[in-house]
């Protein structure tokens, strides 16, 4: 008899997948009530088949915070929102790297210590 974990993984996913659309849905319908729709980065007006590329952006990126005057929203199109987002992973990895900087700060060794001295000679 086939094992019933995959088919209650699927079920749990499916579930999951219902849940997470219902709360998009429900703070997207919100966001379209409230703002005009135009992407608040590039200016765009979308309407129609269109309104679906306009995209409801969490300002501090927490998608359980969802105030009901919108407050942590901004309508972004998909091109903006992507570009948001993609700038957040840049950042990241600057920081990332400033950290390993930070951390070779400990080395002592100076190879160009003596260089001033021979240089006056």
């Amino acid at each position: 008899m086939p094992s019933t974990k995959s088919g209650e993984n699927r079920g749990a996913f499916e579930e999951a997948l219902r849940i997470r659309k219902e709360r998009e849905k429900s703070y997207r319908e919100r966001a379209l009530k409230l703002f005009p729709h135009v992407c608040a980065r590039c200016g765009r007006e979308f309407s129609g088949k269109r309104l679906r590329e306009l995209t409801v952006h969490h300002k501090d990126h927490n998608h359980h915070n969802n105030p009901p005057d919108g407050s942590n929203w901004e309508l972004l199109c998909l091109y903006c929102h992507e570009n948001e987002h993609a700038r957040d992973q840049v950042a990241e990895a600057y920081e990332a790297e400033s950290g390993a900087e930070a951390a070779d700060a400990g080395f002592k060794h100076n190879p160009f210590a003596g260089l001033a001295d021979l240089l006056k000679k």
